[in-house]
């Protein structure tokens, strides 16, 4: 058994990340170097309130979002 990921042990283009979907549809990934917040590419997708986002809540929908992960 390896501990490397399927994937990545085959090629297959994806991402580690943690696709979130925010209210007014605009989708951001948690890792800071994806390509792009494809649901398609990423295992896992949550949506924005499971995070605490309050966009929304905002008037515009365009509140800052907190959840990239740094190094």
């Amino acid at each position: 058994m390896s501990t490397v990921c399927r994937d990545c042990r085959t090629g297959v283009y994806h991402c580690h990340g943690t696709v979130i979907r925010h209210d007014l549809g605009r989708t951001e990934c948690t890792e800071n170097d994806c390509d792009g917040p494809e649901i398609s590419v990423h295992g896992f997708v949550i949506d924005c309130d499971a995070v605490g986002c309050r966009c929304a809540d905002a008037p515009n929908g365009e509140a800052g979002s907190p959840h990239r992960v740094s190094a």
